[in-house]
């Protein structure tokens, strides 16, 4: 995980659209909201009592039968990927998407409507850095049932490429790529999502897809149409008539691409891929994609960032002249031996800092701590983050010697290894929020031996004092 260059972003202000459902057919309104920095997609149903939020993560998926269907805590959310995608051809980080049903409305079958409202609300450029994964070797997956696979190998950009092989005349083999995301508006986002006939018959006798009509959904037909066929399909899709072009179609649609069923495929891989969770740096090759092969890897993708993220230690010179020395922390902390537990400040910025300690055998606690088999006790090892933390709070203020910082709360602490004599503790602590009202938020993460030994969330106070002796 790394930071790169560009911004975040999210959209500048409301914008909703109104269609119907795919699969129940019911109007359905989709509202597009600007979200805070580092919020990401979320979903809200806000039809159900108290507007419950479902994230756009991989790990909520629970269904791929005719689209990404996502559940949390009993509350659906079917077909996502077509909005998602959008979202991520428009390079939006984050959005809150407002539905009053399941699903967001069908419109055409493709993101054009989607892309298009995004533009109108305009897009909004945030402070803090977009983080993105950047891939360093080969990923794969593969559904051993069906033969389709999904491969991610290092790229400079997000690239994706698809290829598809329906087993059908009237569609046969078909590939699409995407080279450079700004190209999803006039290159993807138009393409139509698609049915066989064999496939559409089913879905008819089975109900599930009332908001269906032939504007939303392109209609091969790889079976000879009987005259049973045609009445239902008339019946369906309230028509007078209904017949099949010469390249395989049924009528009143004309495709946007020759390949539009393979860039739709690649659209959907984009809109499923969104549920990792933080943009990727690395070109995807999907062949024969699905919705079932695509969130798989998805959540295959997510683990393997979640453990890399955790693992992740930063390098800082330990050797550099150091920001502050042990004079200049005495100076700002009120803290001295042997309580002090820091010993020089590497890096100090606007929203983070970063210490360190030096172990030794000498420190007055393991006298009394496993003497036998020294460990330093975890909760010093917090004490030092906050004492780290501390400076970053008092540096916020013109004369730090007349404050004091008090913590309100820790949260999330995490012991992951011991620290034993002759280890070197770095403490690097970032703010989770803006300082307000003297409220410091941070998360901090203590370090040794090129591994992570200690995290935890603190909440601290800066508080004026009357001159301390």
């Amino acid at each position: 995980m790394t930071d790169c260059i560009a911004k975040q972003r999210t959209i500048g202000k409301d914008i909703s659209l109104t269609g119907v459902g795919l699969h129940t057919g019911k109007e359905v309104t989709i509202t597009f909201k600007p979200a805070p920095e580092n919020h990401g997609y979320t979903f809200v149903r806000v039809d159900l009592e108290g507007s419950p939020v479902i994230e756009a993560d991989a790990n909520y998926v629970v269904n791929t039968q005719r689209g990404t269907n996502l559940e949390k805590l009993g509350v659906k959310i079917q077909t996502s990927e077509h909005v998602l995608a959008a979202l991520v051809g428009m390079e939006v980080d984050n959005c809150i998407i407002e539905l009053n049903a399941s699903e967001p409305p069908i419109m055409d079958g493709s993101s054009k409507y989607f892309v298009e409202a995004l533009e109108d609300a305009g897009i909004v450029v945030q402070d803090a850095d977009r983080k993105e994964y950047i891939v360093k070797e080969v990923i794969s997956f593969t559904d051993e049932e069906t033969g389709s696979e999904i491969t991610v190998i290092p790229s400079d950009e997000y690239q994706v490429t698809t290829m598809v092989d329906f087993g059908t005349k009237v569609l046969g083999t078909q590939n699409a790529s995407l080279k450079h995301l700004s190209e999803f508006k006039s290159e993807i986002a138009d393409s139509r999502t698609f049915s066989f006939l064999h496939e559409l018959e089913m879905l008819l006798e089975h109900g599930l897809i009332k908001g269906g009509d032939l504007n939303n959904a392109i209609v091969y037909v790889d079976k000879e149409l009987s005259p049973q066929t045609m009445d239902k399909l008339r019946v369906a899709f309230k028509k007078d008539s209904i017949s099949v072009k010469p390249n395989g179609i049924l009528d009143n649609l004309t495709l946007h691409h020759p390949n539009e069923a393979a860039r739709h495929k690649l659209l959907d891989v984009i809109g499923d891929l969104a549920l990792v969770g933080t943009r990727i740096r690395g070109k995807v090759i999907a062949n024969k994609p699905g919705h079932f092969v695509n969130t798989q890897f998805a959540k295959k993708l997510s683990k393997i960032i979640k453990i890399e993220r955790r693992n992740k230690v930063p390098k800082f010179d330990v050797q550099k002249e150091p920001v502050k020395d042990i004079n200049d922390i005495m100076a700002m902390l009120p803290h001295r031996p042997p309580f002090l537990l820091v010993d020089k400040i590497l890096e100090l910025t606007d929203t983070g800092v970063v210490g360190l300690k030096n172990v030794t055998m000498n420190e007055p606690f393991f006298v009394g701590h496993f003497p036998g088999a020294p460990v330093m006790p975890g909760v010093l090892i917090v004490e030092a983050m906050a004492q780290t933390g501390g400076i970053l709070a008092l540096s916020t203020v013109p004369d730090p010697e007349n404050y004091l910082t008090y913590f309100m709360k820790i949260n999330n602490v995490k012991f992951k290894q011991q620290v034993k004599p002759g280890d070197t503790l770095i403490f690097k602590l970032d703010l989770i929020t803006p300082i307000r009202r003297g409220i410091v938020h941070m998360q901090g993460n203590a370090y040794a031996n090129d591994k992570l030994v200690t995290e935890a969330e603190l909440m601290a106070q800066i508080v004026k004092t009357k001159n301390l002796e």
